[in-house]
Parts: structure tokens; sequence; C-alpha cells
């Protein structure tokens, strides 16, 4: 995975590891896509190869990215999808023309029209989007505990309570945070 892509477990969703490109979201924000070439790479290496990508598309793909948090935030929540942000989603869905091709070891892949078609990329993360707020996953879709951090991740774990976006990231942070105030507190005492 090239530099600055880092594993984002996000529930292995294409659609939440996508919105998992704009990281900290609530403290000091970390753009992990700040250049055309740079959502090149995120999607050639989530599957969706293309071979370049144009100022506007990537400024498309943010604002995908952008809709899509805020409608999964919106149904983690149970809060009513904010209509702009659905009428994104859907454009993105209907302009991608890629179609899913079944390999020979099982696994599903996505053809793209041409490797040119940053639409077509965006329609297959659209896609995904759509299924899993529609609920047609089994997983649930919840908000990173962090306060800094607040992903839209999607739970498949047993119990459905996941608290961290990531427990390598958020998780550890918050797990050091807790065990140094703890040890402040011995300390003091």
């Amino acid at each position: 995975m090239p530099a600055g892509f880092p594993d984002f477990r996000l529930g292995n969703v294409l659609a939440t590891s996508f919105t998992g490109t704009l990281s900290e979201r609530h403290g000091d924000a970390i753009e992990r896509i700040p250049t055309p070439q740079r959502l090149v790479d995120w999607l050639r290496v989530n599957g969706l190869a293309v071979d370049s990508c144009t100022p506007a598309q990537l400024e498309r793909a943010r604002e995908l990215r952008e809709s899509i948090h805020a409608a999964a935030t919106a149904a983690a929540t149970r809060a009513a999808l904010p209509a702009a942000a659905v009428r994104v989603i859907n454009d993105c869905s209907v302009q991608g023309r890629a179609s899913a091709i079944l390999a020979p070891e099982g696994n599903r892949h996505w053809q793209l029209s041409s490797p040119t078609c940053v639409a077509d990329a965006l329609g297959v993360i659209a896609a995904d989007a759509i299924s899993i707020i529609a609920g047609e996953r089994d997983g649930k879709l919840a908000l990173c505990a962090s306060p800094t951090c607040r992903a839209a991740f999607f739970d498949t774990s047993r119990s459905r309570t996941r608290k961290w976006c990531d427990m390598n990231t958020c998780g550890n942070r918050q797990k050091k945070a807790r065990f140094n105030a703890s040890h402040r507190k011995e300390s003091s005492s």
C-alpha cells in the first residue's frame, strides 16, 4: 500500500474506507488524497485502477466522499439522510458504468468502461455506499468514538459494539490517553 494510505479497517467496506481518506475530521484534518495522482493511487490500491485523474474529477471524488460521510453519519445516528448527499451519491452511482466480473478464483473484480473513467470508479464506490446505508449488508454503520475522528465505519463484529474505526489508531490513542491519565492520577496521589 502506498505511503499515506493506512490500512483503514472501517469495516472493510469500500465506501467507508473512501471516507477515511479525510481523517481527524473534528481535529486537525488530514487529507489523504490531496492531488489527482493520490486519488489514482487510492483507486488502484482498492481495485479500481484508472490511468489518470483531472482536478475536476478529484473535486467530484471529494464531493462524493463527503456526501457518503454525511449520509453514513445520518444513518448511524438514525437521522434523516441529507437530501444533497443522497443526490450526489445517486448521481455518481448512475453515471458509473463499471461491470462486476467474476474472477476464476471466485472473487468479484470491477471492470471500468475505460482506464480513464474515474466516473466508473466513483460509481462503484457510490453503489457500495448505497448498499450499506440501505441496510443490505450484514453489519451496522457506526461512528468512531474518538472525538477528533468520528469516522463512519461498518461494524461487522459479532456483537456490533465496536467503538473505534481502527483499534490501531483511534482505539490505541484512546487507550494510551486513559493509561496516561490514570498514571498521572496515581503519581499525584
